[in-house]
């Protein structure tokens, strides 16, 4: 049973752990959703302060149920303030109770008791760490934004990172709304009339560079969950919405019917010489690094290997769209990512290999600058 919050908190972390799913994905429905969500996300969100912490409280590492409880008890103790501290610890010894081994909650309990009284000490050592540990990053996302950043910079965009995520309501006229926390999307006026969607700002970039005009033909090739082609058929153009993956090609065909946008969808980019069009957005499957404030998780699984074969994906893509672009059309390579390499890096090989086309200008958020999700683009002209 997961009628317990901290129950269902330490049940989705436990498979988190096992399985890297999406953390939204391993949430429960119901009244308390939204509190299960800020324990979850907390927790991965300061995962590394919080291995370090209760490393320093057990003998011999937990694994299973009692490794996710600790860290949903030490989440709720050390970072939400919110959260009082008999409720946080009477809450998890109760779901440890329904574990069915009689050693969980005692466990729990002296663990979570004793971080309470050592709590000011903990945090004195955090405060003095380095950035990696103090903010909990890996070390080579760390070293590549100081590098990039400067230590302050990095500092900025690591805080930034670790604080939730505002929800924006991106409208018909264009303009961007933050949602009032606590209210659920569809009880937003409008929301059934299809007045909006869901979208950071930091979305404008990408929509802003292909310069819509009404009437135009646009292909949108990595189109799910669909709001930058819902974006682009409100300014009047003539979109194709292309999703390879069938999962995400459903959500984006259901964000469309309720939206009520009428867009054909192809399960593939369309093969040269199918035709063209006046405008082709590439939105690549990206690192995500500009978007960990949303995708707690996405730190714990970046790597370099991963980045590199993510550049080999973003260029294959690049190299399908660009033979769909009309003479004297546009191309827009954008990602939600801040790591050169996915960015101008890749956009000056793509120009290298494509003297046919010529750059026009780029565009980034910087979260920390802009106070959006980090974001990239580029719009390239075929002559």
């Amino acid at each position: 049973m997961l009628n317990n919050s901290r129950r269902a908190a330490a049940f989705a972390i436990l498979r988190w752990i096992l399985t890297k799913e999406f953390p939204d994905s391993l949430l429960p429905n119901g009244p308390d959703r939204a509190f299960v969500q800020d324990i979850v996300y907390t927790t991965i969100r300061r995962l590394r302060p919080l291995r370090y912490v209760l490393g320093k409280l057990v003998t011999k590492w937990p694994k299973g149920e009692m490794e996710a409880l600790l860290y949903v008890g030490a989440a709720q103790i050390l970072y939400m303030s919110d959260v009082p501290d008999f409720a946080a610890v009477n809450e998890t010894v109760m779901a440890a109770k329904m574990c069915g081994n009689p050693s969980i909650p005692k466990v729990v309990n002296g663990v979570l008791r004793n971080l309470i009284r050592r709590r000011d000490e903990f945090r004195a050592e955090l405060l003095s760490a380095d950035l990696a540990l103090r903010e909990s990053f890996p070390e080579v996302i760390v070293k590549r934004w100081i590098d990039r950043y400067s230590e302050e910079g990095a500092a900025k965009l690591c805080a930034w990172h670790n604080t939730p995520a505002e929800t924006f309501l991106a409208r018909r006229d264009g303009s961007f709304v933050a949602l009032e926390r606590g209210k659920r999307v569809n009880e937003v006026a409008g929301y059934q009339e299809g007045e909006f969607i869901v979208q950071d700002p930091g979305t404008q970039i990408a929509i802003r560079l292909l310069d819509i005009k009404p009437g135009e033909s646009v292909l949108d090739a990595c189109a799910a969950s669909g709001g930058k082609t819902i974006q682009i058929a409100w300014r009047g153009a003539n979109v194709t919405a292309c999703e390879v993956n069938p999962n995400r090609r459903k959500r984006l065909q259901a964000n469309l019917e309720r939206l009520g946008v009428n867009v054909p969808v192809l399960s593939a980019i369309p093969q040269a010489g199918t035709g063209s069009f006046d405008k082709v957005l590439v939105d690549a499957p990206c690192s995500n690094t500009g978007v960990i404030r949303r995708r707690p998780d996405v730190r714990w699984n970046w790597t370099i290997d991963k980045l590199l074969e993510l550049i080999k994906l973003q260029s294959s893509i690049l190299e399908s769209a660009a033979l769909l672009v009309s003479p004297g059309g546009r191309l827009v390579y954008s990602t939600c990512s801040n790591e050169p390499e996915e960015n101008i890096q890749q956009v000056e090989a793509f120009l290298k290999r494509h003297p046919e086309f010529e750059l026009e200008s780029t565009e980034e958020s910087i979260p920390y600058e802009t106070q959006w999700d980090g974001a990239f683009a580029a719009a390239l002209i075929r002559r």
